[in-house]
């Protein structure tokens, strides 16, 4: 391309300064809306920032939150209950109250037939063994005697002493004593030591109003 040198005005006058104002004065207008432009257009990048922000924002707010995750709750550990030991539940005992009249009735018959409270309170040992064995048999006559009149008497166990018996569980241990090695619990297999005994019928004399059992053995006077 070629530029013809001789097409470029030699002078400058008053239409070619004016010509230059023109051109200088759009080329600043063209800068100014250019730079309105820009500004225009970076203020409404913020402001579409700032409503995209607000807008997530909102969306976000308004979404359903997830359900924050439960605690971790520490079981309480307790410990294991002890077992109570087996409580045996006492038995009522009931404490029966007798007068003593039978018992002192009793012990008189016993010295009026046997003598016996002369026998047990007599100092025996200035005495020989013949002596005391002759003072025995007549002591044994007269207890028996009186055990017949006034008692049925028979045994607790009807088995022969020396045999091996079986106690079952809940046996009764008022009429049965046990002894020896106790161990455990019944059913117990041992040996009959004693077959025991128990009154079935008691059948003492009446007692007259006014007389005084606690005279087991009234003193004797022989004029």
């Amino acid at each position: 391309m070629n530029i013809d040198l001789t097409l470029i005005p030699s002078t400058f006058d008053a239409v070619h300064a004016g010509l230059l104002a023109t051109v200088a004065g759009l080329l600043l207008l063209q800068i100014l809306l250019l730079t309105f432009a820009v500004i225009a257009m970076l203020r409404r990048r913020e402001t579409t920032s700032e409503v995209k922000t607000v807008t997530i924002e909102k969306i976000v707010e308004a979404a359903p939150q997830p359900p924050a995750p439960p605690k971790p709750v520490l079981a309480e550990i307790k410990p294991e209950p002890k077992p109570e030991p087996a409580r045996v539940k006492p038995e009522t005992v009931y404490i029966k109250e007798y007068t003593p009249d039978a018992a002192l009735q009793l012990l008189g018959l016993l010295q009026k037939e046997a003598r016996f409270i002369d026998f047990a309170q007599e100092d025996v040992s200035q005495y020989t063994d013949a002596d005391i064995g002759a003072a025995a048999r007549v002591v044994h006559e007269g207890c028996r005697k009186v055990l017949r009149q006034h008692f049925e008497l028979e045994s607790v166990r009807t088995e022969a002493e020396g045999k091996r018996i079986t106690l079952p569980k809940g046996f009764d241990a008022g009429s049965i004593r046990i002894t020896g090695n106790i161990v455990g619990q019944a059913p117990f297999t041992g040996t009959l030591v004693h077959r025991g005994w128990k009154a079935t019928e008691v059948k003492l004399p009446k007692i007259t109003e006014g007389h005084d059992v606690k005279i087991v053995a009234p003193a004797e006077v022989e004029l």
